[in-house]
């Protein structure tokens, strides 16, 4: 199937492969009436080390991921909080490259669909064009790039991402205006991307009152998936996403926090459980 035929009575999937394989991530979860939401935990690459990072991964598919969004370690990560600055800078510290990462999501990709998350220097660097060929190769379904705005610079880099075949996924804000809304969302492929918040990532208290608004203003737009995204950290937040509609929740900040903890494994399976319960499963 190419990235502009049709899946079934759907909406064309437009993104080639990848987004042909976040759809249908979503869709089997979909068709289960009784959870209908995805989980998709968010994993900072070689954080707390390479080898444990690959551990993790296993965690993730184990406590019912089903996507992962990847992200990859940068020195000035503006759209993210203290937690992931911080781990990101633990993996810098440490060597960890933008190529160990690709390789931490190829074996993450033989069991889920993977999402890239990458600050726009990293990409720029290579070229878009092999920085995208490189993720195709490693198996990668979807990239997010926070930082590429939406318009006539990120033209080239969505139109390089649908020949490679992998979903670019941009970001809508509750600051953003509705015309800009419905602009971004036109170039979503995979799923959008509606952050819940204003500001960087990281934990939050109390989200409930937003989430209705967010996501519906986001579906006003999309015609693929909307994944709800930070400061969703319980299970209990996971649940009011799903009662506001969201079609995913990503979850970052917390897993990663957990991720930094003596025994990370035990950690982060037991948020994942958490999440699960919170989603009903």
């Amino acid at each position: 199937m190419s990235g502009q035929e049709t899946a079934g009575a759907d909406a064309p999937v437009r993104g080639g492969v990848g987004a042909e394989r976040i759809a249908a991530a979503f869709a089997r979860r979909a068709a289960d009436p009784s959870h209908p939401t995805a989980l998709m935990p968010y994993l900072m690459g070689g954080y707390p080390t390479p080898s444990v990072s690959r551990e993790l991964t296993q965690a993730y598919v184990d406590g019912g991921a089903d996507l992962v969004e990847l992200g990859v370690p940068y020195s000035d990560p503006l759209a993210d909080g203290p937690v992931i600055h911080a781990a990101g800078t633990t993996a810098l510290e440490a060597g960890v490259t933008p190529a160990d990462v690709l390789r931490i999501g190829e074996q993450l990709a033989a069991d889920v669909p993977v999402v890239l998350m990458v600050y726009a220097n990293l990409v720029h660097h290579p070229g878009f064009g092999t920085f995208v060929a490189r993720l195709r190769d490693a198996g990668i379904s979807g990239l997010i790039v926070p930082d590429l705005p939406i318009g006539e610079e990120s033209a080239e880099a969505i139109a390089l991402c649908d020949e490679a075949g992998v979903a670019f996924v941009p970001l809508i804000a509750p600051t953003t205006s509705d015309a800009r809304a419905a602009e971004v969302a036109r170039e979503a492929r995979g799923f959008l991307y509606a952050v819940s918040v204003t500001g960087t990532t990281g934990e939050r208290a109390a989200l409930a009152d937003q989430f209705s608004e967010v996501v519906s203003r986001a579906k006003a737009h999309a015609t693929v998936p909307v994944g709800l995204g930070f400061g969703i950290a319980t299970g209990e937040h996971a649940a009011q996403a799903a009662a506001a509609g969201a079609d995913g929740v990503i979850v970052g900040s917390r897993l990663v926090r957990a991720a930094g903890e003596p025994d990370p494994v035990s950690a982060v399976s037991a948020v994942m459980a958490d999440l699960a319960r919170g989603l009903g499963r």
